[in-house]
């Protein structure tokens, strides 16, 4: 996710910016810059790579000035590269901007046909020429920006200058963080805390459509629906620097897990029409006639984007038709694999530079096979060699083991199937609207998810414990085994799989209907088995495999609806989850066991977000 700052005041703004810019980069990103104003110029300043390359560049040719705007750039639209880094420039105007443009194609177009020169593959650059035309016009510069917010569709939080107005920043939010930061002659702006703590601990956090003037005085804020002015309160900010970049969060991986709302919601903005059944995957590039030509669809990935690809084959063989097989990667290249060219190879990345998984890719067009990829970093090693790509827009993520970027494959998938189902012809308008419905409202699923962890009450009244006091009960077992059917085998996997990589407890995930096949041999009054079990095509066979387990006197921790009090009663603890369809309950299953592993590692006291022997990337076979 990308990084704003904003400066009017006395010091030098190049020194301000640079500075706040380093204090976020724990976000992520791929390039950065910075645009002040001095004597009617706007100085800009951009450079791909990390900011030690915006530092040569700016101690080679100065920018001074007292008003400017800064930026780090993940990539969305457009690879990392200098004429796609921010801010982007146009006469007199420089905008820097976080978010996603959703109608930006057709801005763009509309813009160019009337002369619009662009020089970035940005959706960034549609509101610099917005605003500069507007100001053309006669608008004063908050006038302009107000304006062109009638035109832009989707998440934004923007900070622009004016060449002719050297002393003012004007921002806007929707969808996007912005706060600004009160000072002492001076003013700030920033999308994440960290860039000004320094400076101020007095902050004010915009809500989504304010708009707000920045000049050493102070701010005026106003709605930009209608120009109404607003007061929003002063708060302080009693974090410390890096618990600020955490959010307030205790370590990186929990605050993930608390972004996974916002980071479905980026992924599906933009490509999901509720009014058609369709999906719109610009970078995806396969037609419905290359699509006629398939008769099958391998998925290569590793770890938990192998969990994801595992739901995924239940999302495209039921949209498609189609049969789907799901391969490690590591495991691909070694096997011989039939390939050709009536055969789409998908991989899934989270860095997309997964040697393993990049292996496979190469592997497979090699052999002739068509080739697309689900990645989260753009212009990666993966999502060039694929050539088709769905990007997740999870943003970065810190903690080594995957939580949003996992949720966001899922989602990916989701919509990768509906788009093949709807070309294929075989998946009709009803089907894919009530599909893209439960996908729109997956978002709020998933926050309630996290809500319903930290306890409450059951709809008979009575306390539910939290996520955490669970989490208390069994941090000290020596294993426990995981179940799940159908769509949800592969939740317990990744399960398992979380337990294992930050708390170093054995776990396993099996299909539950395996369970009376060999790991029954393994339950004891010691060893908890947590079983994944709400409404839907197998709950009644799963509660029959949770029996089997009580019998024997294991423990069991369910995860079930959070009215299915019945179940609850027969556990020995209980994760409740919403409501949720079919193809949404997987997405919105594996947050509480997120959770429980977290809370498992916090109070056994682990390093949560850099396990031992693990690597975020691997980039190593």
């Amino acid at each position: 996710m990308c990084g704003i700052i904003g400066y009017v005041g006395p010091q030098e703004a190049a020194t301000i910016l640079v500075d706040g810019l380093r204090r976020l980069e724990y976000r992520g990103y791929d390039s950065a810059g910075v645009a002040v104003l001095q004597d009617g110029e706007i100085g800009l300043r951009r450079a791909v790579g990390k900011l030690r390359n915006l530092d040569v560049s700016l101690a080679q040719v100065p920018v001074p000035g007292t008003t400017g705007i800064g930026h780090t750039r993940w990539a969305t639209h457009g690879r990392p590269s200098e004429p796609n880094a921010h801010p982007h420039v146009v006469g007199d105007i420089a905008v820097v901007h976080n978010g996603i443009i959703e109608n930006h194609l057709r801005l763009r177009a509309e813009l160019e046909a009337d002369g619009a020169r662009f020089s970035s593959e940005t959706d960034t650059e549609i509101f610099s020429h917005l605003i500069d035309r507007a100001v053309a016009t006669g608008l004063t510069l908050v006038e302009a920006v107000r304006a062109a917010t009638t035109r832009v569709h989707g998440a934004y939080a923007i900070a622009v200058v004016h060449r002719k107005q050297p002393e003012h920043v004007v921002v806007a939010k929707q969808q996007s963080p912005l706060i600004l930061g009160v000072g002492n002659g001076e003013s700030f702006a920033a999308s994440d805390i960290p860039a000004i703590l320094q400076h101020t601990r007095k902050v004010i956090y915009l809500e989504d459509g304010d708009l707000a003037e920045l000049t050493r005085e102070g701010f005026r804020i106003q709605r930009f629906a209608d120009g109404t002015p607003v007061e929003r309160p002063v708060a302080t900010v009693e974090w410390s620097p890096v618990a600020a970049e955490k959010g307030g969060f205790k370590h990186f991986m929990l605050k993930e897990i608390h972004e996974q709302g916002r980071a479905i919601t980026d992924t599906i903005r933009g490509r999901v029409s509720l009014e058609t059944g369709r999906c719109y995957l610009d970078d995806l590039g396969i037609g419905a006639e290359e699509l006629a030509g398939l008769r099958r669809i391998v998925i290569v990935a590793c770890g938990t984007s192998w969990h994801a690809g595992c739901v995924g084959k239940h999302y495209l063989e039921a949209a498609t038709r189609l049969p789907v097989e799901v391969d490690l990667a590591s495991e691909f290249r070694y096997r011989d694999p039939v390939l050709d060219a009536h055969t789409l190879v998908l991989a899934i990345s989270q860095s997309g530079e997964t040697a393993d998984t990049l292996a496979a890719l190469q592997e497979a067009k090699a052999q002739g096979a068509r080739t697309a990829a689900i990645v989260n970093v753009i212009g990666s090693t993966i999502a060039r060699t694929a050539g088709n790509v769905v990007y997740t827009h999870a943003g970065p993520e810190i903690g080594v083991a995957s939580t949003k970027a996992f949720t966001t494959q899922m989602v990916a998938l989701y919509l990768i199937a509906v788009h093949f189902g709807r070309l294929l012809g075989r998946l009709d308008e009803h089907r894919a609207r009530a599909l893209l419905t439960a996908l729109v409202e997956l978002p709020g699923e998933v926050t309630r998810a996290i809500e319903l962890s930290s306890g409450g009450v059951r709809a008979d009244g009575s306390p539910r414990p939290s996520v955490e006091a669970i989490a208390r009960r069994f941090k000290d077992v020596q294993s426990s085994l995981y179940l799940g059917r159908g769509l949800l085998h592969p939740i317990a996997l990744e399960g398992a799989l979380k337990l294992k990589e930050i708390s170093y407890i054995h776990a396993e995930g099996y299909a539950a209907g395996e369970m009376k096949h060999g790991p029954i041999a393994l339950i004891d009054e010691q060893t908890p088995t947590i079983v994944v079990c709400p409404r839907g095509p197998s709950y009644e066979k799963t509660a029959s495999n949770l029996a089997e387990i009580q019998a024997r006197r294991g423990p069991v921790v369910a995860v079930g609806d959070a009215d299915d009090l019945e179940l609850e009663s027969r556990c020995d603890a209980f994760l409740a989850l919403p409501a949720t369809t079919t193809w949404t309950a997987p997405i919105v299953a594996v947050v509480p066991l997120q959770l429980l592993a977290y809370h498992v590692a916090d109070l056994k006291g682990t390093d949560v977000d850099q396990p031992r022997n693990l690597a975020k990337s691997v980039t190593v076979e």
